[in-house]
């Protein structure tokens, strides 16, 4: 059937004001929350504890955290623990603090890749043959790239624990429900998860909508029970065993589920029956034997390879995304960006700096997200500047930096150190600065643009290098020769290092 070009155009149309509204409403949502007078490095306020790990949350409810439109989570997963499948309601990026593993990453629609044949080989021929999507390694200094939605796992596979940092960008057009971190778990208890999370809803929300609706239910049920006292019964035994049950699959009816999977009623009870409060972190008993790729290296340099030959193919007329030609199915996820010879900029005295984008990692285009994880070396600084594009989330890995935020009003509203563990955001537009301390400091920092820019206020490629000298000499009423120290003095690109001030001090 041929396709009218109109109704296509008319489709597309209605499709990118349907996103452009989202991107709207979720713009008004937030921007009320930016009226900062006061910012504070803080720590997660939450912590849940697991059989093999915690989960722990810093407040969404808090202002810079709102006007971000994002929340953030912190996972310890102790050795041979397993992170238990969930999904989010927005995308999210995920930083390696430390530690190894392994983790899977279902994509809709996406072929099973990976086939255990080898193990039903030795053990007996002709069984069935497992297969399952791929799964990936990972280890300390990754960046994994999470789209809403889509089912991931992880494992802890090495003789350390795993700390991961996660972002969740709640604000994002993606999602369509509200700015309240919501997981969704396809396994295991997370009652205790799930009751904090919702403690912090009500706060952001000033009151809770369960009451009527749980009220409503209740009367459909009453219905029920006169029509059909058997069936109640019955609901009623499955419902006294999905008490100590709270994720996705315990709240199905039995037989729809034993019907979906085409399997028994005591296999979908099995399903359904948590045993003990182990949480949504298990510890499993015996190393968990999945096909998993022979070496990292081999893993990284395949899916680049498969990128590049993809971009080749789609050739130089089409190299603008529409958005509809490259799946998930063949888009790395995954960076490192934690070795020294990945930075991006590189100072020998003061440190250096690895950023991560859409064109490094095209995936982040389709999350609208970036990061950049920086090292700076004793006393030595970053340069003023501002985020032109993004709001700045950043996360404190170790040492410590003495950290300065200014609003609009020329207002110091953060003037501080931020400790390791500790998180500070940065408003989009609101110019900072950092200096390390005698023990050095480094940080990972998110980006709610897929494209951050920031416009240094020092240096080689700040504005003051670009504005003409008699421009900066009337704007700060200062002699021409003062203007022309304060463009042309510093030769750093982003950095300052203790003995240029010390040398502008004692001057």
């Amino acid at each position: 059937m041929a396709i009218n070009p109109s109704l296509l155009f008319l489709s597309l149309l209605l499709l990118f004001n349907g996103c452009l509204a989202r991107q709207t409403f979720s713009s008004q949502q937030f921007q009320n929350e930016c009226q900062i007078n006061r910012l504070h490095a803080f720590a997660p306020q939450t912590r849940i504890r697991s059989e093999a790990g915690t989960t722990e949350w810093w407040n969404p409810n808090s202002q810079q955290l709102r006007c971000a439109g994002v929340s953030v989570m912190r996972q310890t997963i102790e050795p041979n623990g397993l992170v238990l499948p969930s999904f989010t309601n927005a995308p999210q990026l995920l930083y390696i603090v430390q530690g190894r593993g392994i983790q899977g990453i279902v994509m809709p629609g996406c072929a099973e890749t990976f086939q255990d044949s080898q193990q039903w080989q030795h053990q007996s021929r002709g069984r069935f043959q497992d297969q399952h999507q791929k799964i990936r390694r990972f280890r300390q200094g990754d960046i994994i790239a999470l789209p809403q939605g889509v089912v991931h796992w992880s494992y802890n596979d090495g003789n350390e624990r795993v700390v991961t940092i996660n972002l969740l960008d709640t604000g994002n057009s993606a999602n369509q429900l509200d700015n309240i971190p919501r997981r969704f778990h396809l396994a295991g208890n997370p009652e205790e998860e799930q009751r904090q999370l919702r403690r912090l809803a009500q706060q952001m929300q000033g009151r809770s909508e369960r009451g009527e609706e749980s009220e409503e239910e209740e009367g459909g049920e009453e219905e029920e029970e006169e029509d059909n006292p058997s069936r109640h019964q019955e609901e009623k035994e499955q419902g006294r065993e999905r008490s100590s049950c709270n994720n996705l699959l315990c709240a199905f009816d039995r037989n729809f589920l034993a019907q979906a999977f085409n399997v028994d009623r005591d296999v979908i009870r099995k399903i359904q029956r948590v045993r003990g409060n182990r949480g949504t972190i298990i510890r499993v008993r015996d190393r968990l034997q999945v096909v998993t790729p022979p070496r990292m290296e081999e893993e990284e340099r395949e899916e680049r390879q498969q990128e590049q030959r993809y971009r080749h193919t789609r050739g130089e007329s089409h190299s603008q995304d529409n958005g509809l030609e490259e799946t998930f199915c063949s888009m790395r996820i995954k960076e490192n960006l934690a070795d020294p010879e990945r930075a991006d900029i590189f100072n020998p005295q003061a440190g250096r700096i690895s950023t991560l984008n859409k064109f490094n990692l095209p995936i982040l285009q389709r999350l609208e997200l970036s990061a950049e994880r920086g090292v700076l070396y004793n006393r030595a600084g970053l340069i003023p500047q501002w985020n032109v594009n993004a709001h700045k989330i950043l996360y404190m890995l170790r040492g410590r930096a003495r950290v300065q935020v200014v609003n609009h009003n020329g207002d110091a509203v953060f003037d501080d150190n931020v400790e390791q563990g500790q998180l500070l955001t940065v408003p989009q537009n609101f110019a900072f600065m950092k200096q390390a301390g005698n023990e050095g400091a480094e940080w990972i920092s998110f980006f709610t643009n897929s494209e951050a820019t920031n416009t240094p206020m020092a240096g080689s490629v700040s504005f003051m290098r670009a504005l003409p000298e008699e421009v900066v000499a009337a704007s700060y009423q200062v002699s021409r020769e003062d203007a022309r120290r304060i463009k042309f003095n510093n030769k750093n690109t982003f950095f300052f290092t203790p003995s240029q001030s010390e040398r502008r001090a004692d001057a």
